[in-house]
């Protein structure tokens, strides 16, 4: 006589006995599938623990004070910072094109439009004039094209300075991002403000000394960019934008690419994508959401050290007055859309 098996706690072999045919592969693929959500929800657990979300809205209940050279800036220029802000407002709000292209703009790079925005209001309210039609930018980028200037300091080339061996360590291996952070490096550790090789270098950053052919400001554009912030991101805009990469050597082709708003806007994308992303990933914290926090590192740049500080520190970001003003403006700027 067969002796029966002894019964376990479970029923697992009262339900296999009950049906010889069973396929025993039908239960290590139901069991496969129960692991693997398990997991799957216990990741999900540790990943929502570990980022922290910034809400909407500023931290400061004030504004923070806004730098004497924007204010001296905008005093001779006879305006004040509530018209500027109001002439570019005017100037999205009426060109639904231009809305149209941050729109793919941003959806290009996976965040929302407000981010872009943000910081040509930024820029245009704190920095510069808007003009007043979208065709002006595409005039003034013409202007430049095809001029004949070049990159370097006094009788230096770019090209010539970056040959020299303190920048070998930058030669190979790199994206345009790591490429330019590095030899920006070592510019502030080897030449900032030092006298290399009986030549004496400006004690002043890395874009204004090499990058400032025309010594009447540093920034261009809709998204009031500077050509070294450009060259950083050269690489992700050929990936994603398919625009042509940028080549120090060829100035006028990098102005062409800051001065031109369809193309500036790529470059914009990249510069907030790249923000959102090392906030993410060295500090835990989503600013996604926040679109007065964007604007704040769009205006002060260093996304990499400042989330690398935030992480240190605790807490979460705060807005300087540019953001505090994007933030402020929040619900009139959504409308644009």
């Amino acid at each position: 006589m067969r002796r029966s098996p002894p019964p376990d706690c479970f029923g697992v072999w009262s339900v296999i006995s009950a049906d010889r045919n069973w396929d025993t592969t039908i239960l290590k693929r139901l069991l496969l599938a129960f692991l693997m959500t398990v997991a799957w929800t216990a990741a999900s657990t540790t990943y929502a623990a570990a980022v922290t979300v910034v809400p909407e809205g500023n931290r400061n209940t004030v504004q923070p004070k806004v730098p004497g050279a924007s204010v001296r800036r905008t005093r001779a220029g006879r305006t004040t910072f509530d018209d500027k802000y109001e002439k570019i407002r005017d100037l999205l709000a009426t060109d639904k094109k231009l809305i149209g292209k941050i729109r793919s703009a941003a959806a290009a790079y996976g965040f929302d439009p407000i981010h872009i925005v943000g910081a040509i209001v930024g820029e245009h309210t704190y920095n510069v004039d808007a003009y007043d039609r979208l065709q002006t930018y595409y005039i003034k980028a013409a202007a430049y094209a095809g001029n004949s200037f070049r990159f370097g300091y006094d009788d230096e080339s770019i090209k010539d300075f970056l040959d020299r061996p303190q920048f070998a360590k930058c030669s190979t291996g790199l994206d345009s991002y790591r490429l330019w952070t590095c030899r920006e490096n070592v510019w502030e550790d080897a030449f900032r403000g030092r006298k290399v090789d009986g030549k004496a270098f400006p004690d002043n950053r890395f874009s204004a000394v090499f990058f400032q052919p025309f010594y009447a400001g540093q920034t261009f554009g809709l998204g009031q960019l500077n050509p070294l912030t450009a060259m950083m991101f050269s690489d992700t805009v050929a990936r994603v934008s398919g625009y042509p990469k940028l080549d120090e050597n060829k100035a006028s082709e990098v102005y062409d690419a800051i001065m031109d708003p369809d193309k500036s806007l790529a470059y914009m994308a990249a510069n907030i994508r790249r923000s959102i992303d090392d906030y993410k990933t060295i500090a835990n914290v989503d600013i996604s959401r926040n679109p007065g926090i964007t604007a704040t590192l769009y205006n002060t740049g260093g996304s990499a050290q400042r989330a690398a500080a935030l992480r240190a520190r605790g807490g979460l970001p705060e807005e300087n007055y540019y953001g505090w003003l994007v933030n402020d403006k929040i619900a009139e700027l959504k409308s644009l859309f």
